[in-house]
Order: structure tokens, then sequence, then C-alpha cells
């Protein structure tokens, strides 16, 4: 697929994630997609499989959240087979803390479908909001 093509598919499955829908986030994930929070967090994993991503990562965390997830697109980069989201997330959790974090997300695409996604993160206030909750109650 074309570079804008990856470009067009990644930005309509991240709108419906800011609108609270993940599902077309999944269904653009190859069945061995593999989800790298990077850094040094006891939340930084990396989720080997799209069965893993939903089960184990997306479903559970979009479950903590007491208002409807907003994602802004800030910007969208793309060349070769990547495509770079910068973005910004607003929410606020079932306990009562307001999670809104800056995003870079880098996506690897073949054949119009995200193979690998690497997101990058304030990792400080992921441990602030989420830590106190342990890592079961979040995944």
């Amino acid at each position: 697929m074309s570079v804008e093509a990856n470009k067009q598919l990644v930005r309509a499955a991240f709108e419906a994630m800011g609108r609270s829908n993940i599902g077309p986030l999944i269904d653009l994930m190859t069945d061995d997609f593999a989800w790298i929070i990077e850094g040094k967090s006891k939340f930084s994993n990396r989720f080997d499989g799209k069965a893993a991503v939903e089960g184990e990562l997306l479903r559970p965390l979009f479950e903590t959240f007491a208002t409807p997830y907003h994602f802004e697109i800030e910007e969208i980069i793309a060349e070769g087979e990547r495509v770079v989201v910068l973005g910004r997330g607003q929410v606020r959790t079932k306990w009562g803390k307001d999670y809104d974090n800056h995003y870079c997300f880098v996506i690897r695409m073949a054949e119009g479908r995200m193979v690998e996604l690497c997101e990058y993160l304030d990792t400080a206030l992921v441990e602030a909001v989420f830590g106190s909750q342990g890592r079961g109650e979040t995944r």
C-alpha cells in the first residue's frame, strides 16, 4: 500500500479511538501484532499478538475510565512502512484522577495492516495515575 493509504488507515483508527471506539484500531492489527510500551516503568511492556493487546492492554485499560476517552491527533508523519502519530489523550479514571498524556506512536505497517506499534509517553504520569491501582487492575 502507499504511504498515503497507510496514513489514512491509521488516521481513521486513531480518530475512532479518540471517540472511545477501539474496534477499528484492533481491526487494523495483524494477528501477530506487537504493542510495545517503551520506558522503565512497571507498566512498560511488550504485548505479543492481537488477542493479548486487546485482552491484556486495551480493554482492561478502557474499563478503568469513568469518562469517554478523547484522543486528539496533532500530526501524522509517514515514510516507507512507518507511520508516526503524535497526539494527546484525555480521560478521567474511575478513582477520580485525570489522565491527560502526550503520545508518540511509531507504527510499522505491512500490506495495509499494523504489525508493530511502539508507544512513547510520560511514564511518570502513568505511574502517578495508575501506580496505586496495581498493574493487574489496569490491564
